[in-house]
């Protein structure tokens, strides 16, 4: 990648990242990297995002039972 298309994709990557704390996704830039390229190597994003939500549910789900086997 030559250094256009590098400040190209940062500058995507900012835009993305703005909407997605407008939208509240609560994704930080990183995960947004992996999840345009994977939608860039041709992966559904519909897929993703219902991946995603999954695991943010199976996070929460955990989170509740360690957090009920502390006390």
């Amino acid at each position: 990648m030559d250094a256009a298309s590098v400040a190209a994709s940062e500058d995507a990557v900012e835009t993305l990242h703005a909407i997605s704390r407008i939208l509240d996704t609560g994704l930080d830039r990183e995960t947004l990297r992996i999840l345009i390229g994977l939608c860039e190597a041709g992966v559904n994003p519909e897929a993703l995002a219902a991946i995603v939500k999954e695991l943010r549910r199976e996070a929460a789900a955990l989170g509740v039972a360690a957090s009920g086997r502390s006390h």
